[in-house]
């Protein structure tokens, strides 16, 4: 009997953390599965390479920089033209991972993203047709298209499907909350573990969890008091049309938010701690204290994980040497 007992005991120790990692509701970053590598290779040239725009001057990069965190730094971007879009950039890091892409949820993956800001006047300001062209006319991509797709044709779903398949591993593991998740208990200092218990306890989780800590669903901006936006962005409803969907927005990744500002839809907050002080009064109806809110944000920046690290693609060479117009006019 006494044997029975301590093999229980023993058996419910070795278990312990597996059960506390998996009670849980934010998990680890995983690295990419099922990639194709000759595609991401592709899909890497495309992301950085402005002649997929207009003017010649905007890439993927430009808004989603991969040195600043997978976004710009700027309350909304600025497209074609100097023309300034009426939203803030996300971040590209982790998106594999969001229940859909943009705000609002228009594209359902990251290959419907890819082929929208190309064409869209306010930022790239191109059209899939003349961006092709222009590829087409690249004997380098049509070599890289043959031997990914087996085809020398260039179309617009390869373009996109190539895009994404690289955006795909822009995922961003080993944070010191992934390390404490999976079982490196010093891997928080005493105010970041007690961050993280007060952004449990709060409610922060019911919106920011999984992988990604957040990006998994669509809530209201202002539940307990109303939020002042400074665009006219009204989230959910611009796709559903339900006035129930009206100021719904996808809620945004927490992972590398140190990273990421502006925040919000509007990048109208430049701090995390504004941030938290915002989100609590107006999502939770709780006033944070100036200490509560420093060990919230210092929980924040646990989530920066290991950030795109890989050389910078050697662009193919255009055929066409003629000038294109500039955005500066």
């Amino acid at each position: 009997m006494k044997l029975r007992i301590l093999a229980a005991a023993v058996s419910a120790l070795s278990l312990a953390p597996i059960y506390s990692a998996a009670q849980e509701l934010i998990q680890p970053i995983k690295p990419p599965a099922q990639i194709n590598i000759g595609m991401v290779e592709l899909g890497k040239k495309l992301y950085f390479d402005p002649r997929l725009s207009k003017s010649g001057f905007i890439s993927c990069n430009s808004c989603h920089n991969l040195s600043m965190g997978g976004s710009d730094n700027l309350p909304s971007s600025i497209g074609d033209k100097w023309q300034q879009g009426p939203i803030n950039s996300p971040t590209v890091l982790n998106s594999s991972l969001n229940v859909a892409q943009f705000w609002d949820g228009r594209a359902a993956d990251l290959k419907e993203q890819a082929g929208g800001p190309i064409a869209n006047p306010g930022e790239m300001g191109f059209t899939h047709t003349l961006a092709v062209g222009v590829l087409q006319s690249i004997p380098a991509y049509v070599r890289d298209f043959k031997q990914v797709f087996g085809t020398e044709k260039i179309d617009i779903d390869g373009v996109t499907t190539a895009i994404a398949e690289f955006e795909k591993t822009l995922v961003t593991p080993n944070s010191r909350f992934d390390q404490w998740l999976l079982g490196k208990k010093d891997a928080l200092s005493t105010d970041e573990a007690a961050g993280y218990k007060l952004f449990k306890e709060s409610g922060c989780v019911a919106c920011h969890n999984g992988p990604a800590v957040g990006g998994a669903s669509f809530q209201k901006m202002g539940v307990v008091e109303p939020y002042k936006a400074k665009t006219a962005a009204e989230g959910r409803f611009a796709v559903t049309g339900k006035d129930a969907d009206r100021f719904n927005f996808k809620v945004p990744t927490l992972r590398n938010v140190e990273m990421t500002y502006p925040y919000f839809h509007d990048g109208a907050v430049d701090t995390l701690t504004e941030a938290v002080d915002i989100m609590g009064r107006l999502q939770l109806g709780k006033k944070y204290t100036p200490t509560e809110n420093a060990q919230i944000v210092s929980f924040l920046k646990t989530l920066t994980g290991d950030q795109p690290n890989f050389a910078m693609p050697i662009l193919p060479p255009s055929a066409d040497k003629t000038p294109r117009p500039t955005p500066f006019k």
